[in-house]
């Protein structure tokens, strides 16, 4: 990073036309050359004096060095090869942790409505349980939901993982996603932004965010969303850029499932198994056999049997089963290590289908 990269990133131009810019000067060097000091250049047209207050690059990059973040410019190899396809990408990405593996491997986005249900969880963790070992990568938006369990078990599966935010990189938003985003980085993941460290996650920036999301894959894929979910805008962009949609068809009562029962309506490739997406990848698929899998014993088959698709409570289930609470907890642990149920916030607990 240098300062005339840093004063390009911050001019308050179009991002198509800082690409242009880019491609025909070749560095920001001369960029800054030809619109400062020759006053009569046809660029002083439509390219001003950057509008920040005074000390603004002095600010940025102060936050930059106190918050160890990394910047890759258009014309830099670790750019993202796959983004430099269209004209209105960001000249400029900030980021923390491997950006470079997003150019060595299979990206596929997942995305989701924020207010989730346990199918569309389920379907999240089932889906990046079986990419692992196929050099593919998950990216996703660090949001609440459906994001969030994306990079949950991609980390859990240790599957690299990206996450597009909508604000500064130094921002953590939502901030319940600390230990997320740490986790994240800690994995060998990367966190990237194409906006300047300090901004804020205001409304506007997710839609930008979104088709840096899509931009990012060869496949968007779409698990629960409302017919208003950001998540529609997020497909609506990987269309735009000539990507392929997939979407998780759900019940038709359900309001989380009408976004994607609609884009399904519209054309999406509908996603019934895991399958699907390797044949779409063209990848040859084996589906994965959990080596921790193990013959219930007859206590942890009493609690299976009262444990169904639908929400328990480990209340009822003690009530249920007559186990003692010494033991449930321990049992219940065991079962979740063996995929076989899974434990929601408040220890409610569901059986785990991996049968996509």
């Amino acid at each position: 990073m240098n300062d005339y990269d840093l004063w390009f990133t911050l001019l308050n131009i179009s991002n198509k036309r800082k690409i242009n810019l880019i491609k025909r000067f070749k560095t920001t060097e001369e960029i800054w050359y030809h619109t400062v000091n020759e006053y009569n250049s046809s660029l002083n047209k439509f390219i001003i004096e950057p509008k920040w207050e005074k000390g603004k690059i002095e600010l940025v990059k102060n936050l930059i060095f106190q918050n160890d973040i990394k910047m890759v410019t258009f014309i830099e190899d670790d750019y993202p090869e796959i983004l430099k396809q269209y004209d209105d990408s960001p000249f400029a990405l900030f980021y923390k942790g491997d950006i470079k593996k997003l150019n060595s491997s299979i990206n596929i986005s997942i995305v989701g409505s924020r207010i989730c249900s346990t199918y569309g969880i389920n379907v999240t963790k089932v889906i990046v349980k079986e990419l692992t070992g196929n050099n593919i990568n998950v990216i996703s938006g660090l949001a609440m939901g459906i994001d969030y369990y994306a990079h949950l078990y991609s980390v859990e599966n240790n599957i690299f993982t990206c996450a597009v935010l909508g604000c500064g990189i130094d921002i953590i938003y939502p901030k319940s996603n600390k230990k997320l985003y740490d986790s994240i980085l800690k994995k060998g993941g990367c966190i990237i932004s194409q906006f300047v460290p300090g901004t804020q996650p205001i409304s506007y920036n997710f839609p930008i965010r979104n088709r840096i999301i899509s931009g990012l894959s060869k496949i968007t894929i779409v698990i629960e969303a409302n017919l208003k979910s950001g998540s529609l805008i997020t497909a609506s962009a990987a269309l735009d850029q000539g990507k392929d949609v997939m979407a998780v068809p759900g019940s038709i009562f359900s309001k989380n499932s009408l976004g994607a029962n609609k884009l399904i309506k519209d054309g999406a490739f509908p996603l019934t198994s895991v399958e699907d997406i390797f044949n779409l990848l063209s990848i040859n698929y084996s589906k994965k056999v959990n080596t921790n899998q193990k013959t219930m014993n007859n206590l942890e088959k009493k609690i299976y049997n009262v444990i169904s698709d639908v929400p328990v409570h480990i209340d009822d289930i003690i009530k249920l089963t007559n186990i003692d609470i010494s033991q449930i907890y321990e049992l219940l642990f065991e079962m979740q290590l063996k995929d076989e149920i899974m434990c929601l916030s408040g220890n409610y607990y569901v059986k785990f289908n991996n049968k996509i």
